[in-house]
């Protein structure tokens, strides 16, 4: 038998072949509401064949069966990003110096400094979203003067959010910007006293000015891009992802920055599910591209590792606005003629689509295009649809998104701009962005993500934590205690209901017999540890189709073998990615086993109660006489 070391586990009579993969002694939150808990489960050929006590699931143990042992932790669902541009981040994610969960400016200028030494001449060294100002100790961002000091000769690109980027002098020469260089639209490059570029861009309020700078940075061959996107999606692994959907985005080209995970899928090497989507990147062509791809590929092509969930985030560029919270709202011009011809072309052919829409000014516009086109006939008709973001929704508008049949994926944005949206707008309209409360009373399916890479961070349990305490990095509580949400409902939104808007909620996102077997073993309770804690959660195991693919602590090295990472400098193959501290509260793991202690109590008596051996709501006799009557 394959398996750990578990005493008084052998094949049962007649199993046969048994499991491929048998879990028990686990905490098992299931999803389900017909079978909330159990303590083990069953899989076979990727699916979960059982899910129960130890005792029935022990009837599925094989000769070939690997047993597990969960060591009475915690088992949830495989997490589900709903917006997580996975494509784009494993593209380049080996190039990147992370600075997700870094808590100090000092620890990421050193390893800045570092990384200097190690990147060969001609490189550059890009740290690209996950991070803001407000999680430092410190409270700031670092200067071009700091950049300098720390790498002196190689270029260095720093993104803060879609906000601005700092460049050091080596980093402004390979850009090429000069005196001479004008301002591009929508952002403005901050100069000195001469007039010569000083190392801050900034998005006035479009992103598109640092983007497009780092554009100029050299890029991975084709074998290296393979390599650094298994290493990103182990990543993900990591903290229990086992699902994402794509939402493409700028320089996200169709089909060529898609071809690393269409090699991957064909080769059975991905390591999450992945939905994607396709988005126009040339504004003027958009119904050219979408007219192609309508004509080529149908939403559903693929299977259940790589398939087409329809286009989006943008449909047509001059219908987005941006997400800047530190710039006032832009204001847009006419787009509605070439928006409705888009979206017409997409519900006429059977494509959903997605749209990025951060104010309700923008949703309000979107919405009127498509109650003409509903006048037609054409909404709500069988395809599905969303808003991104919607951070400044209002209850009308969400009446009027039901009406028509659409959803909403929700990112943890303000996590990283919450406090940016504060300073801007004040703390009482901070306290209903977004209106997640007023979202799920009027029944629109929604589900929750991250926006990951180049603004959120792609952990999980950082968008996890926002939801249940309402605070960003930087501890800012945000939100009063009647506007957050319960942990399971939070959880919810993280496994089904990203299922819910790619079609796949009857095969994924809760653990019962038939479903994917895609789940995560904890490394601390999310149900019991306190909640400044919840951002620190991390998987031990990670199973995507009853694949093994991450195993940390007591399971290490039952995950499958990855590549060396490539090129042998990155600063992932130094640092890693996301930069994991101490939980805050002090003895979370202990926490975690008294929780553990407590409920088995509860559930003991309960099991007493219902044999006749207690008496229900027993109260304990009083012991000490001075308390007595």
């Amino acid at each position: 038998m394959s398996t750990m070391p578990v005493g008084g586990v052998t094949p049962a009579a007649g199993a046969g072949e048994g499991a491929d993969v048998v879990l028990r002694n686990a905490r098992i939150h299931t999803g389900d509401p017909s079978r909330p808990s159990a303590t083990a489960l069953a899989v076979r050929a990727g699916r979960i064949t059982a899910v129960g006590d130890d005792a029935e699931v022990a009837a599925h143990v094989g000769p070939r069966t690997r047993v597990v042992d969960a060591l009475g932790r915690r088992v949830v669902p495989g997490l589900n990003d709903s917006h997580l541009h996975v494509i784009r981040g494993g593209l380049n994610y080996v190039l990147e110096l992370r600075w997700d969960g870094v808590t100090s400016l000092r620890q990421a200028l050193a390893m800045l400094r570092e990384q200097a030494g190690r990147t060969p001449r001609g490189q550059w060294i890009r740290v690209v979203g996950g991070w803001s100002a407000e999680q430092f100790a410190e409270r700031r961002m670092p200067t071009p003067a700091e950049l300098n000091e720390a790498a002196p000769d190689t270029p260095v690109f720093v993104l803060h959010l879609y906000q601005s980027a700092i460049l050091n002098r080596a980093a402004v020469r390979a850009a090429g910007f000069t005196r001479d260089t004008p301002d591009p639209r929508g952002g403005q490059i901050v100069r000195d006293r001469d007039g010569r570029p000083n190392g801050v861009l900034l998005a006035a309020p479009s992103a598109l000015i640092l983007y497009s700078t780092l554009a100029a940075a050299p890029t991975l061959d084709a074998a290296d891009r393979k390599v650094s996107t298994r290493h990103f999606l182990r990543e993900l692994n990591r903290f229990g992802l086992t699902s994402a959907v794509d939402a493409a985005g700028g320089f996200q080209s169709f089909p060529d920055n898609y071809a690393t995970v269409i090699e991957l899928a064909r080769d059975r090497e991905l390591t999450v599910r992945i939905g994607y989507h396709l988005f126009p990147q040339t504004a003027g062509q958009e119904l050219a591209d979408l007219t192609r791809w309508v004509r080529s590929v149908r939403p559903g092509d693929g299977d259940e590792w790589l398939r087409l969930n329809g286009a989006g985030e943008n449909l047509t560029w001059a219908a987005a606005d941006f997400e800047n919270f530190s710039e006032p709202r832009p204001e847009l011009g006419p787009y509605e003629a070439e928006f409705e011809k888009a979206v017409r072309l997409l519900l006429e052919h059977g494509w959903g689509f997605r749209l990025h829409a951060t104010y309700d000014e923008t949703i309000q516009r979107d919405l009127a295009v498509f109650e003409k086109l509903a006048a037609e006939g054409h909404f709500p008709g069988g395809n599905r649809w969303l808003f991104d973001h919607a951070e400044t929704v209002t209850p009308a508008s969400l009446e009027r998104i039901s009406a028509l049949g659409g959803a909403i994926s929700l990112q943890n944005r303000m996590s990283f701009q919450g406090q940016a949206f504060t300073d801007r707008y004040g703390p009482q309209a901070a306290a209903h962005t977004p209106p997640l409360k007023e979202m799920l009373a009027c029944g629109i399916p929604l589900a929750a993500g991250t926006d990951a890479t180049r603004v959120s961070s792609y952990n999980p349990w950082v968008a996890l934590h926002w939801l249940v305490t309402g605070r960003t990095v930087g501890d800012l509580a945000l939100y009063p205690p009647d506007r957050l949400v319960s942990r399971e409902r939070a959880l919810d939104l993280y496994t089904l209901g990203g299922a819910r808007i790619t079609g796949e909620d009857d095969v994924k996102g809760v653990l019962k017999e038939g479903w994917y077997a895609d789940f995560a073993v904890l490394s601390h309770d999310y149900f019991a540890v306190p909640v400044e804690d919840i951002a620190h959660i991390e998987a031990v195991l990670t199973v995507v189709g009853g694949r093994i693919v991450y195993a940390a602590a007591e399971h290490e090295g039952l995950d499958e073998a990855l590549p060396p990472l490539s090129p042998s400098w990155s600063p992932i193959a130094r640092f890693g990615g996301y930069q994991a501290s101490p939980p805050p509260s002090a003895g979370a793991r202990q926490a975690d086993l008294v929780a553990q202690v407590v409920a088995e109590g509860e559930q003991h008596r309960q099991w007493r109660v219902a044999r006749g051996l207690a008496a229900p709501q027993q109260q304990p006799a009083t012991l000490d006489p001075c308390f007595g009557p």
